[in-house]
């Protein structure tokens, strides 16, 4: 660690010190005084909020180490400061599905032909036909929610006091008029949203909450293909229910009881012009 950083630093901290704040390599009085600095600098909080968001995906892609009873109550850094981070399990690579698929091909056929009409009702909705193999807005949509949930003071880019600007800017981006549906006879409450990259283009990701803390997050991008399915994507203890409606892709994340989510999907796509009826 570098001892050089003066307590006094002048207007804007330089990149050493922002990158020794984040990574928690600061004595308090410094990290105190950087703090001050980032309530007045929004560019500076960006650029923080942005390397948290980095090392929070390199650390959950990873797989992020538990944190013991013992450093909890040395109270060693600010904990309040970093996220829980969530381990989101890697894809496997497509070399080896592809060899898994040739070994398995003939099995899985069968198998697929025999369990077919079977299936909706041995996965309560969750089948997703041979391979299994979720769409990649859905696999982001679930990525997207392991990162940004955990955050603390910057879940998202726009707050939910700056509603009607952060639809009409969403909007923009993704070229499709937005609407933010209510989930308030749920619990939920709208924390706010952010911008995100999608596969082929720019996705949105709006975040909600309950009291407890809990918290969903609504994926939206553009997709090429459309149909009317609607299906489970399980990751640990994260389920995430997805569909297409009208070339865009939606996916709701969170890690409640599937009854509950499917629940809640089903009025979200409602209220945004879909057709959840399809669905049962």
């Amino acid at each position: 660690m570098n001892n050089d950083h003066d307590s006094s630093l002048p207007e804007g901290p330089d990149l050493r010190a922002l990158s020794a704040f984040v990574d928690g390599e600061l004595p308090p009085g410094e990290r105190a005084a950087i703090e001050a600095q980032l309530a007045q600098q929004p560019q500076a909080a960006a650029r923080v909020a942005a390397w948290r968001a980095q090392k929070a995906a390199l650390q959950a892609l990873c797989g992020a180490p538990q944190r013991s009873e013992h450093s909890e109550s040395a109270g060693q850094g600010d904990a309040d400061d970093e996220p829980a981070f969530i381990v989101v399990r890697r894809t496997t690579p497509w070399w080896q599905r592809v060899g898994l698929a040739a070994c398995w091909l003939a099995a899985g056929a069968g198998l697929a032909l025999a369990l077919g009409p079977l299936a909706p009702r041995l996965t309560g909705g969750a089948w997703n036909g041979l391979g299994g193999q979720p769409p990649s807005f859905a696999e982001r949509a679930d990525i997207a929610y392991a990162v940004y949930t955990p955050e603390r003071r910057h879940p998202v880019e726009v707050a939910a006091n700056e509603e009607e600007h952060l639809i009409n800017w969403l909007s923009k981006r993704l070229n499709r008029p937005l609407s933010v549906p209510s989930l308030q006879e749920y619990g939920y409450s709208l924390v706010g949203g952010r911008l995100l990259p999608g596969e082929a283009g720019p996705a949105a990701q709006f975040m909600y909450e309950n009291t407890s803390g809990a918290r969903l997050t609504l994926y939206i991008t553009g997709i090429a293909r459309d149909e009317t399915a609607f299906r489970l994507f399980r990751d640990g203890n994260r389920r995430t229910f997805y569909w297409v409606s009208d070339r865009m892709g939606y996916a709701l994340s969170g890690p409640i009881s599937e009854d509950k989510l499917r629940s809640i999907a089903i009025e979200v796509c409602s209220a945004l012009g879909g057709k959840p009826e399809a669905w049962q």
